[in-house]
């Protein structure tokens, strides 16, 4: 992109819609005047003489406890210098911005227009009642060091400086991975940095902090090597100083193994690479280009770790990765301050979480599929949402242990779970399943077994202890892809079909779906020819004479082409009727919608017999209550038509036949997910007391239209088609499913294999 257009789309951006990145919305209830009496005057008194009486009470009654200010004076704005509190002001909300969404923080962004380090103190000072913690920004040296220095000592709640301590937390990661991955003591390696300012200050004494020698340290600045010699030295540069006979970074870098760059582009040469010593470590660090560019650097050297400040290369030392997690964990346990301890626990967290195996969702969101540690992934990504748990956890514990925290966590699981559901990752039921499948898992059959993302599932769910895989298709193309991935697959079961047609398991197959079918057009040799060449034919049968529990597919074939096999082979439990169903995992917890995948459109006697089948699933398979909605465009007989009309008939046999089952209808949508309105204007439903967890449609149009719109519009997590009314566990997938639905549907096979078993 030109600069020109991208100058154009970031005013078009900041300015586009409401002005600016963040707002303040409600978090209680204000639809009514007793809402607002409430809120305000006169039912506000009783919480504000509450704090009176235990200041405690501030985080039990207000934001305190999730509020952190973003305060800058615009002195050290990015790479733009000294432009002013105002002007900075965007990129104080861009913060405010990244708080919210990694971590769930509020922000003020405050601008204060004074460079006078007294005055600044006094203001930030006297903000501690409103804030849960503070984070300086973007402010020159050597005032930021006084500044932060006076705060923490003088205030009662967290305050960082990210400028300093982010980039060391981040790059104290990165160096430590690197020293690792190049074989390197880090006690004994050579470090250049090349800065002086807040930033490459902070960093050197995190280095020393996780293990780095301050004599194998030379700092740099503007005028060369900080020689002890020099007068006039700032007391925060003159700590760094050397006695060695150097004075420019050519010197500097000559035979050593790291080069920290804090500085400015371009400055690392070619040939100061090449003088460095083997395997060397450079993280050019300098926004917007780095010290020397990582195709320059990579070009020179082939042994080089390299990492950058930037993007759109590997190794990004982002702030992003650390200041949302190290605030996140020190406001929930009420901490004082962030010392030492805190960043050093988030250095060491960061730097195990990048030799986990990477989620796939942080995969695709780099358009790769096996990110692994290594020379290009030093540090984990900032996508990765483990980060919150991780981070966060190590730096509550770290508090705690430290002696700074006012509150105690004592149940670490729950407060991880917390975690999770503060970003929408309430998976809890997704957890609850996993558990239940490790207790006995079933063997799996993937019939797309020539599929990466086939693949990595089956090494998920085999790593995980959920399933037992066995991959179905071409062995040398399932072996390739397996070898090119590097996925841990060895021992796991591989079937070729077409390598199977002299065995007498085949026979048996290509007999029993001639026998079901031939009644309905399919010859013997056809039979022969689905056995062979149709996964899903083998597969199914697989399932049939007990070769496998379940199977899984439909990555990449249609719905109708993947289910057929399995109704031929399969088929329907006697006397049921096949439906399928839907979990959306939402932040208001689990949703079940049906049908929504098979039956076009039901009469009321299949509607109600949906129903029985969906209630039975949700209450057996998920250990659910279900609260059932039966959907129209009416409430309860509010509008006539066809539709409305079969609802009601449905509901009516429901409440005939199956008095205990918590249902009611014709009813819409919203009433149904909401219990105020449904209790306010029709008090004689069944549903009244809690909002419905499942809707039925009326058919597959409106069903199928709103799993959809929910799963991109609504941001609910789709878990399924769930198939309900095989005669034997079948769970087909959604067309170009993620690696996580793949998964997910593994765990509800596997259940549900339990479940018959049982």
């Amino acid at each position: 992109m030109s600069s020109s257009n991208r100058k154009k789309d970031a005013l078009r951006y900041h300015s586009s819609g409401r002005p600016g990145k963040i707002a303040v919305v409600p978090t209680k209830p204000h639809s009514s005047q007793r809402d607002l009496s409430l809120a305000y005057s006169p039912g506000v008194a009783e919480p504000c003489l509450a704090i009176a009486e235990n200041s405690e009470d501030a985080y039990k009654y207000t934001a305190k406890g999730n509020l952190v200010a973003v305060i800058s004076n615009g002195t050290a704005v990015l790479g733009l210098g000294d432009i002013g509190a105002q002007a900075g002001k965007p990129v104080m909300e861009g913060k405010g911005l990244l708080f919210k969404i990694f971590a769930d923080i509020d922000v003020f962004d405050l601008e204060l227009d004074t460079k006078n380090v007294d005055e600044f103190v006094k203001i930030v000072k006297a903000l501690e009642p409103t804030f849960g913690g503070i984070n300086l920004e973007d402010i020159k040296a050597p005032e930021c060091f006084e500044i932060e220095r006076r705060l923490k000592a003088e205030m009662n709640i967290p305050v960082m400086h990210d400028d300093q301590h982010g980039t060391a937390i981040i790059s104290g990661a990165a160096l430590i991975n690197s020293c690792e991955l190049q074989q390197k003591d880090i006690s004994q390696v050579k470090i250049v940095v090349n800065g002086a300012g807040a930033a490459a200050i902070s960093c050197t004494a995190m280095y020393i902090a996780v293990g780095a020698k301050k004599e194998n340290i030379v700092m740099l600045d503007s005028k060369g090597v900080i020689r002890s010699d020099r007068e006039n030295l700032d007391p925060s540069k003159a700590e760094w100083a050397t006695d060695r006979d150097i004075t420019t970074l050519a010197d500097a870098v000559k035979d050593s193994d790291v080069f920290i760059g804090l500085s400015a582009a371009d400055v690392l040469t070619p040939e100061m690479l090449q003088s460095m010593a083997a395997k060397p470590i450079v993280l050019a660090m300098a926004n917007p280009n780095p010290e020397i560019a990582y195709d320059l650097a990579c070009a020179t050297r082939n042994d080089i770790i390299m990492g950058t400040g930037r993007s759109d290369f590997p190794n990004q030392v982002n702030n992003v990765l650390g200041f949302p997690y190290i605030f996140r964990g020190a406001l929930d346990v009420r901490a004082t301050a962030i010392n030492e301890e805190m960043k050093i626990a988030a250095v060491h967290a960061i730097a195990k979480l990048a030799k986990e195996p990477v989620p796939e969702e942080v995969n695709q969101a780099y358009n790769t599929n096996n990110l692994r540690f290594g020379e290009d992934y030093v540090i984990p990504k900032p996508t990765d949402p483990r980060l919150i748990t991780e981070v966060s956890i190590a730096v509550a514990k770290a508090a705690i242990e430290s002696g700074v925290a006012r509150k105690t966590i004592e149940d670490w699981d729950e407060y991880k779970t917390e975690l999770r559901k503060r970003l929408g990752k309430d998976d809890g039921i997704m957890r609850t399943l996993s558990a239940r499948a490790q207790n006995n898992p079933k063997r799996v059959v993937f019939a797309e077994a020539d599929n990466y993302k086939t693949l990595r599932a089956a090494q998920i769910v085999q790593e995980e202890g959920i399933a037992i895989p066995i991959l179905l298709g071409d062995e040398e193309r399932i072996r390739h892809i397996i070898e090119e991935y590097a996925f841990e697959l060895d021992g796991t079961q591989i079937i070729d079909p077409s390598k199977q047609v002299k065995t007498d398991t085949f026979k048996q197959f290509v007999d029993h779906l001639y026998t079901k079918r031939q009644r309905r057009g399919i010859s013997r040799l056809e039979a022969e020819k689905l056995i062979r060449g149709n996964r899903n034919y083998y597969a199914a049968s697989m399932v049939e004479f007990g070769q496998a529990d379940t199977f899984i597919s439909g990555l990449t074939r249609s719905y109708a082409t993947t289910i057929r096999p399995a109704l031929q082979v399969i088929g329907a439990k006697p006397g049921s009727r096949v439906a399928g169903m839907y979990m959306m995992l939402t932040k208001k917890g689990p949703i079940f919608l049906a049908d929504t995948t098979v039956n076009e459109d039901p009469c009321p006697e299949d509607l109600a017999e949906i129903t029985i089948l969906v209630n039975n699933a949700v209450k057996e398979r998920f250990n659910i209550t279900p609260r059932i909605a039966m959907l129209s465009y009416s409430n309860f007989g509010s509008t006539e038509g066809r539709v409305a009309d079969k609802v009601r008939q449905a509901v009516k046999i429901l409440h005939d036949k199956a008095p205990d089952i918590i249902v009611d209808g014709d009813v819409q949508a919203n009433f149904a997910l909401n219990k105020e309105m449904l209790n306010t204007n029709f008090p004689f439903s069944k549903l009244n007391g809690e909002a419905a967890n499942t809707l039925i449609f009326p058919n597959l149009e409106s069903g199928n239209i709103a799993y959809k719109l929910l799963q991109e519009v609504g941001e609910a997590e789709a878990v399924g088609p769930i198939l309900l009314g095989m005669n034997k566990p079948v769970h087909v997938l959604q067309l170009d499913s993620s690696v996580r639905e793949i998964v997910n549907m593994v765990k509800i096979a596997v259940v549900d294999a339990q479940s018959r078993e049982n």
